[in-house]
């Protein structure tokens, strides 16, 4: 670890017990100095100190974070001159531990759960962005229920920075929780928080992810010809109402899913209204439009149509011209 406990981080914060580690960075609990209140200090590991991209998210986080404040979003408390990420303490455990310690939840919680995540995310999308990794890890329980969503770190403003990755290697987002759209490195927005969304309650409820993959290549490959497999599938008695609002986030194109939180969350808080389908029909791409085909493919027909016509008004002419009294 690059932090021992009792060790004074920019010479404030006092590093307390290692809360999480991930690949590239480390997360402590630590007392600040100043203020005498206990804190979260995220840094960077050793061998990814100088790592350029990590350092870029540790500065997106404090910069889009520190213009948040809403009760359901871990607040950031470092300023953007501040060379670490610090962030309030917030009671409570990741949403992926409670998963991992009392299996899929009952019904009522996931609603809950996804009523409290919805009211955050909307905040987040009322202010021009998207968060891109909505995920358990990402997400807190406290003792008392309340849900807290944290790690802004790959977030973006609306229609304005595309999320591109040239290889694998470089996905930005996590496998199994993004949207068809993201997976291509195309621009996010709130519909690619939707469909996060969705894939975190059907994971809730299931105990599995919709798409269980390891890479962005084969999370690419399976959601370009399948729709997300049903919920009672994994849990029967999972009601139909709710089945169809989950499959509705996760639809692989953007424009049928819901198109706003706000949308998702009054199906999930009035499930006596949503219309449950007959059937769930195929997940498929619709045709191509004209303007993606090749110049040769949209030409050739257009010119047959011309050809065809020219054909017939010359054929009227010499039929009018036969029948006309001289």
């Amino acid at each position: 670890m690059r932090a021992s406990v009792g060790e004074c981080i920019d010479g404030r914060y006092v590093v307390g017990c290692l809360l999480a580690e991930g690949g590239s960075s480390e997360v402590y609990r630590a007392i600040d100095r100043q203020s005498g209140r206990d804190v979260v200090l995220k840094l960077p590991r050793m061998d990814f100190a100088d790592d350029f991209v990590l350092l870029r998210r540790f500065r997106r986080e404090i910069e889009i974070g520190s213009t948040l404040d809403h009760p359901n979003i871990q607040r950031v408390l470092s300023s953007p001159r501040d060379p670490n990420v610090v962030l309030e303490y917030v009671d409570g455990q990741s949403l992926r531990a409670y998963l991992r310690a009392n299996g899929p939840l009952v019904v009522d919680n996931v609603i809950h759960i996804g009523l409290e995540l919805a009211e955050a995310l909307d905040y987040v999308h009322s202010r021009g962005l998207v968060h891109c990794d909505v995920k358990p890890d990402n997400i807190l329980i406290g003792p008392d229920g309340r849900i807290t969503l944290t790690d802004f770190g790959i977030a973006c403003r609306t229609r304005r920075f595309p999320l591109q990755f040239p290889q694998p290697a470089n996905v930005v987002g996590t496998p199994g929780y993004m949207a068809p759209e993201q997976v291509r490195g195309e621009v996010a927005d709130a519909r690619t928080d939707v469909y996060a969304l969705g894939c975190v309650l059907y994971e809730l409820l299931t105990g599995v992810v919709p798409y269980p993959v390891d890479a962005a290549r084969d999370a690419s490959h399976r959601r370009e010809p399948t729709q997300p497999p049903l919920v009672r599938a994994h849990r029967p008695d999972a009601p139909a109402e709710l089945e169809a609002v989950l499959y509705r986030a996760m639809r692989r194109r953007p424009q049928e899913r819901y198109q706003s939180i706000a949308a998702l969350a009054n199906d999930l808080q009035h499930l006596e209204t949503v219309q449950v389908p007959a059937s769930y029909g195929p997940d498929v791409p619709p045709p191509a439009p004209l303007g993606d085909l090749p110049p040769w493919r949209t030409t050739l027909p257009v010119l047959g149509v011309i050809v065809v016509l020219l054909g017939a008004i010359g054929t009227f002419v010499q039929w009018a011209h036969h029948v006309t009294p001289h």
